[in-house]
């Protein structure tokens, strides 16, 4: 799926209320990854690992992927095309995630 670049900046395209009462902690840098999928490898297997080698990940192509905060899931969503770059369209924002 691809999405025309436009004026995307990250951001949504109207603040939630709550975000004023934030003040200077509105400040903040997190760090927002997307988790896509994950194996478990003996360490001996991951001593070995090598490029060109696949592992399959435990996760479907068609499943949403998990939006973490500092390690922490607070949303799924799913990978789209932005011009030459990916993005994740968020699809479920968890109850008490705080977003």
């Amino acid at each position: 799926m691809s999405i025309d670049p436009g004026n995307l900046h990250g951001q949504p395209t109207e603040a939630p209320a709550d975000v004023a009462r934030l003040g200077a902690f509105g400040a903040i840098s997190v760090r927002l990854a997307i988790e896509v999928g994950g194996i478990r490898l003996k360490l001996a297997d991951v001593l070995g690992l090598a490029p060109g080698q696949v592992h399959v990940l435990d996760r479907r192509v068609d499943q949403p992927v998990d939006v973490l905060i500092s390690d922490r899931l607070v949303a799924r969503g799913e990978i789209v095309s932005v011009g030459d770059k990916f993005g994740v369209r968020l699809t479920e924002v968890l109850p008490g995630s705080g977003l």
